[in-house]
């Protein structure tokens, strides 16, 4: 059954004697992310106070969602663990390999042509194991998670950062790495050091052309790209109850830009609504009984200061829309400060292209606002001075906006609809226009790192509502503010833009396609199916186990500069068609970050010989030789999406180690899975020790403790030496991993010991 009723009321049974002992536990009243995280802890943990940020501890999922460029790598993994089925329900959407290039049916077409053998690998893992397989087309994995499988108090697990969304019906909703995945799916408890709380309290309510993504836009000028890093950021206060279900989805979606474990808001009744307009009725009910346990504590609202290690006010009434960019999520500006964002890297106020849709802004209620824009431009007759092109989130959200006469009037407006898919959010979008120009686009997508949308890096993309985007569409300028700027149609008449407005759900419900989905029960006599010779896919081979000894000799393969996202570690655009076979994706490795050195991207020096490569020729070429190389990075690395292939890549090209001033949480389990050594500089100044032709050691490891540091020696080429401490956040279990090559050859051998 897709909606999982019998599990949600076995769930919702447990919820309140769990809390109960929680609270015992704590002696005082509980934030609601206490709640839903005891509810979840595996057994044994329950009467146990975690330390904020320090501790780890262990819990069992309610289920895992995985999208198809990171599905591939994942079921790779659990196809060789000999299971015959997974300890929870699995969902695998077909969601990120469709590329816009003209429109949605032909887009479409080309890419089941163009992953036919993905797309049937796939399906025949979801065919054998009893997944829930969503095919091409069925819409973006997270509006479809809202839309099936979401449910307050429930915790969720996924394969894509943006697997937060989910926190707008009140779950905890974490993306995690295909090993942490497939821990879950084995029936093994997920590990995840506990979090701090960050609490937001909203006032007052949204007016104007403000709209729920600028709440998350303002946070994100607050906290910054790493301000949430093991935090997990609770929504309370009578502003969060103004907000629909899925604009509290948008804001916690977004939450992984400032590097939050996830977001969530309590229950209240606009998730209650959306339930049953999702045919959930049951699920509804079920949480009405259980209301007090699926939302904080009175008594944390009234004191908050008590009960979150940080808490932010935000006032709704006063907020006003925002562009954050370029280049970086969380450079924030109202528009009534955009003369001063366009100076720093002096992008054009002129617009040249711009974008609805992604996992953080495709519902029916982005859609229905969006449009009431597009009607009154058109009763004014003022037209669109750049193209729109929109993504619906879901069939179900296209469906229904087709019926109601939305999509039609973004058509006769110029706009064109793309497939129910990811599409520029994730890069795939086969931009020909302004191709290696410099210009500014307008998303209200959730990312816009260099070269992100269109490959082009000259791009400046600025992330914004839906409304502002079809505004931009409309003035044509970023300078443009709809407050107090007025338009002009072809009859010289001038005209303000009324206020958007909209539907929060559909005045005649949802339009459902059953056939999107295809439900298995399992069969275990189902062949899985991967190509002889493919390019696209390829078995895994486990990695080697740690010989026991320091590392010594190895060489810089680079010392990376500045902001290195995931999408500088293992680019995403045309490089997805290979997210199934390790050794092809391998060659993007680092080719979008900064050499430290020389400023450019994908140059490094080989040692021997004193020879400039690439980076992966240079990291192939190490390991050819036999030698370990090491890669430094700067502040918060690895931030940005989930996709493990950022850790498994340096893992199969023989890297020792990735050291860097600090990491991003996701992108740090992800590398200790694979068995690299993810390691800081105890002092971040000690970064600028690391020279070019630098001969490094690692020592100490055969001593592993946690928390004892480790030493990293330098070898100058002048003769000299340095010693510089290494910390790390390594436990026991963890070290395991290290020890066995992976999380998963650990896995296997405590398999075999224990028969």
């Amino acid at each position: 059954m897709l909606f999982n009723t019998d599990l949600i009321h076995e769930i919702y049974a447990k919820i309140p004697s769990k809390v109960l002992v929680a609270r015992r536990v704590f002696g005082r009243p509980l934030t609601l992310t206490e709640k839903i995280l005891y509810a979840h802890l595996a057994e044994g943990g329950e009467n146990k106070i975690y330390a904020r940020s320090r501790d780890f501890a262990e819990f069992n999922p309610d289920r895992v969602a995985m999208q198809d460029a990171t599905a591939q790598m994942a079921l790779l993994q659990f196809s060789t663990a000999e299971k015959a089925s997974s300890a929870i329900p699995v969902s695998v959407h077909c969601d990120h390999l469709i590329q816009a290039r003209k429109n949605a049916a032909s887009d479409l077409a080309e890419a089941k042509d163009e992953n036919r053998e993905v797309y049937a690998f796939l399906e025949s893992v979801c065919k054998k194991y009893g997944f829930d397989f969503w095919q091409p087309g069925a819409g973006i994995i997270h509006q479809v998670v809202l839309e099936n499988y979401a449910f307050p108090g429930g915790l969720i697990i996924g394969t894509d950062s943006h697997t937060v969304n989910a926190g707008g019906l009140g779950m905890l909703a974490v993306g995690v790495g295909g090993a942490d995945a497939v821990d879950a799916m084995v029936g093994l408890p997920w590990e995840l050091k506990f979090p701090r709380i960050i609490g937001v309290k909203l006032r007052g309510s949204l007016s104007g052309f403000a709209s729920p993504k600028d709440v998350i836009l303002k946070l994100a000028g607050m906290l910054k790209t790493s301000g949430g890093t093991d935090a997990i950021i609770e929504y309370f206060g009578e502003g969060a109850k103004t907000l629909s279900a899925t604009g509290k989805g948008t804001i916690c979606n977004m939450g992984a830009e400032v590097g939050a474990t996830c977001s969530v808001f309590g229950f209240d009744a606009s998730m209650e609504r959306y339930l049953r307009a999702t045919g959930r009725a049951e699920i509804a009910d079920a949480a009405k009984k259980i209301i007090s346990y699926l939302r904080c504590d009175v008594e944390v609202e009234v004191e908050p200061e008590k009960y979150f290690d940080k808490v932010i006010e935000i006032d709704l009434s006063t907020l006003k829309p925002h562009y954050n960019g370029p280049f970086s999520p969380d450079r924030s500006f109202a528009i009534t400060e955009m003369e001063k964002s366009l100076e720093e890297f002096e992008s054009t106020p002129e617009v040249s292209a711009t974008l609805i849709g992604s996992c953080t802004n495709s519902s029916y209620e982005d859609l229905s606002r969006a449009v009431s824009i597009v009607r009154d431009a058109n009763a004014k007759g003022i037209k669109p001075k750049v193209p729109i092109y929109i993504n619906p989130g879901s069939e179900a959200v296209r469906a229904t906006a087709e019926r109601d006469g939305i999509l039609r009037s973004f058509t006769d407006f110029g706009a064109t609809v793309f497939a129910n898919a990811c599409g520029p959010c994730i890069g795939m979008w086969a931009r020909e226009a302004q191709k290696g120009e410099k210009n500014s686009i307008v998303h209200s997508f959730n990312r816009n790192f260099s070269g992100r949308a269109d490959g082009n890096e000259r791009t400046h993309a600025f992330v914004a509502s839906p409304e502002m985007a079809v505004i931009a569409s409309l003035s044509g300028s970023l300078l443009f503010n709809p407050e107090t700027d007025f338009l002009t149609n072809e009859a010289a008449e001038k005209h303000k833009l009324a206020y958007p407005w909209g539907n929060e759900l559909p005045v005649n419900g949802f339009v459902s396609d059953p056939n999107v989905v295809k439900i298995s029960q399992g069969d275990k006599s189902a062949e899985i199916a991967i190509e002889q010779g493919s390019s696209r896919l390829q078995k895994l081979e486990p990695f080697a186990p740690w010989n026991g000894r320091d590392i010594l000799n190895a060489r810089l393969l680079i010392k990376v500069k500045g902001k290195c996202t995931t999408d500088h570690i293992s680019k995403a655009g045309e490089w997805l068609k290979y997210r199934g076979h390790l050794e092809n994706i391998s060659g993007n490795l680092l080719i979008g970050a900064v050499n430290a050195f020389n400023g450019e991207k994908n140059k490094t020096l080989f040692q021997p010989g004193n020879r400039e490569m690439s980076v992966p020729d240079a990291a192939k070429a190490y390991k050819a030789a036999k030698i370990p190389s090491v890669i430094i990075g700067d502040e918060n690395y690895g931030e940005g999406s989930s996709r493990e292939h950022a850790a498994m890549e340096p893992r199969f090209l023989g890297i020792a180690a990735v050291i860097a001033k600090s990491f991003a949480r996701i992108h740090e389990t992800n590398l200790k899975k694979q068995g690299m050594l993810a390691l800081c500089f105890e002092d971040k100044s000690d970064y600028d020790k690391i020279l070019e032709s630098d001969t490094l050691a690692i020592l100490g490891l055969s001593n592993f403790k946690p928390g004892r540091k480790f030493t990293l020696l330098l070898h100058h080429a002048d003769g000299t030496q340095e010693e510089v401490l290494l910390s790390h956040t390594y436990n026991e279990s963890q070290w395991e991993w290290f020890k066995a090559g992976s999380a998963l050859n650990a896995l296997k051998n405590k398999c075999l010991t224990s028969t």
